[in-house]
């Protein structure tokens, strides 16, 4: 799809359907909508007389032929009250388009960025919104199922300022790239077990590396066990399926700049392994790959718009089932740090291949680590569907992710590391137990996985239920969300030294 940004009168846009973004209004006094109402012989009047359209967010209304313009069709879209309006709001509106079957069926459309809002960050939200808003995932789909019933070839962003063009088109094309990451984390998380096992995983790692221009290097399961990662070998040796730890790169700097490491948990399918997780919704386990997704998704999207600094990316991979040869519960397992565990509960297994990796990253001296991992059910009784509990060690890191949180929508929340939390994770038998049991689960969790970082900041983002979007919002449909790329990117582009 072409996605343009032109200069040019609402009025005058030669498209298939024109989109009008709206704020909340008490009175129509806005000209293009004085003028979009006299041609329509007082109909947003009337709208607005019976509360229908008054510009309050998720409203919409579809005027056809409005005398005076040249678009087929003019959509209204409500944005909400105008202090509250952000680039979200936007995000907000573009997924709802996109699903309008005035967007979706017709081959041209323009949205109206008008002078209050004219912004490098709306514009790209614009381009955003509308591509999440528009994602389906059709591969397993036969027959007329199979075929997408978008037909939409160019989208334009309207402006009537002419010398904000170029900017718009740049921040127009960033937002692109972005979602079409998010939509890249959303495929890989959406891809049943049996198609995405951490062999097929590492080739199809391998392949993006080539197509997108990042370095792929893949750790069989004889260099992982070279490596000395008992715990991501613990937890494989109940699959027929051998694992796999990624080591992506992207190179954005020439000289020696320390690289931001980003670690995913990979576990391409969690039975719980012998502490076998209930039947009902384990077909999403196929999801608790999710975090790596999106570490691949953000190394691809950092690679495509050059972004300027050093980024590796660290993904071990494994099933975890059940079987004659899986680990147990009261088995004692050597990390590759040294430290030894005594197994609990075979599905806390995550902390287990994320603690290996953690120790990993100290081979590339790192200015900063963070990990982004479904971890913890426990996630559910914090923030549930609504963000995501972070934790660290380092203030101006955390600042750093709370600050793009903010820029992107992608909700976190910083909780506490307390003694408690990790005097819960001691063993009487070994260094350390891998669960501390219900209680608090997420920040015993991430206590585990302190004793295995370096001499660096960290953070651990916990995406367990932020994963998977089980109604559809506006431009996150049911299922595979991608979240954490936008967060990632980001950060990744405004980084400041911590």
């Amino acid at each position: 799809m072409n996605l343009l940004v032109a200069a040019g009168a609402p009025q005058e846009a030669a498209v298939d359907t024109l989109v009008l973004l709206v704020p909340s209004f008490e009175e129509i006094t806005h000209k293009t909508l004085q003028a979009l109402d006299a041609a329509t012989d007082g109909t947003l009047t009337s709208l607005y007389d019976i509360e229908e359209f008054r510009g309050k967010e998720g409203e919409s209304v579809a005027l056809f032929r409005p005398s005076g313009f040249v678009a087929r069709r003019v959509i209204c879209l409500g944005l909400g009250a105008a202090k509250e309006i952000n680039a979200d709001s936007f995000r907000r509106a573009m997924g709802r388009a996109s699903r309008m079957k005035a967007i979706r069926s017709v081959e041209t459309a323009a949205v109206y960025l008008e002078k209050p809002y004219v912004d490098s960050a709306n514009a790209g939200a614009i381009a955003e919104g509308y591509l999440l808003g528009s994602f389906k995932m059709l591969n397993y789909k036969t027959g007329e199922e199979n075929v997408a019933d978008l037909k939409l070839q160019s989208l334009t962003i309207l402006t009537d300022q002419k010398q904000s063009v170029k900017k718009l088109q740049g921040a127009a094309e960033r937002g692109r790239v972005i979602a079409e990451g998010q939509i890249l984390a959303r495929r890989l998380s959406a891809t049943p077990a049996n198609d995405l096992t951490p062999k097929k995983y590492a080739e199809e790692a391998r392949r993006l590396a080539k197509e997108f221009g990042f370095e792929c290097k893949v750790l069989d399961e004889k260099a992982i066990a070279k490596e000395k990662m008992g715990g991501l070998l613990a937890v494989s040796q109940g699959s027929a399926e051998p694992p796999r730890f990624l080591v992506l790169e992207h190179k954005g700097r020439s000289d020696k700049q320390k690289p931001i490491v980003l670690v995913g948990k990979g576990v391409t399918f969690d039975a719980g392994g012998i502490s076998l997780k209930p039947a009902a919704n384990m077909h999403e386990m196929k999801q608790d790959m999710t975090g790596s997704a999106v570490v691949v998704a953000t190394i691809a999207t950092a690679a495509r718009l050059g972004i300027a600094r050093n980024i590796v990316g660290l993904i071990p991979m494994t099933e975890n089932l059940p079987s004659g040869t899986a680990v147990k519960p009261g088995d004692i397992i050597t990390m590759r740090k040294g430290k030894t565990v005594e197994i609990i509960n075979t599905d806390a297994e995550g902390r287990l291949i994320l603690a290996d990796a953690l120790d990993y990253a100290n081979n590339f001296e790192p200015q900063a680590v963070i990990d982004i991992a479904t971890l913890t059910g426990a996630c559910l009784f914090i923030l549930g569907y609504a963000g995501a509990p972070i934790v660290g060690n380092n203030a101006n890191l955390m600042n750093l992710i709370r600050g793009a949180s903010d820029s992107t929508a992608e909700r976190v929340w910083e909780m506490p590391l307390w003694d408690d939390f990790r005097d819960a994770m001691k063993s009487d038998i070994a260094d350390l137990q891998n669960s501390g049991g219900r209680p608090a689960g997420t920040l015993t969790a991430s206590a585990f996985l302190e004793n295995f970082i370096g001499d660096w900041p960290w953070a651990h983002i916990d995406i367990a239920y932020m994963d998977l979007e089980p109604k559809g919002t506006a431009y996150t449909p049911k299922g595979a969300s991608g979240f954490g790329v936008r967060l990632l990117t980001e950060l990744l582009s405004n980084w400041k030294k911590v």
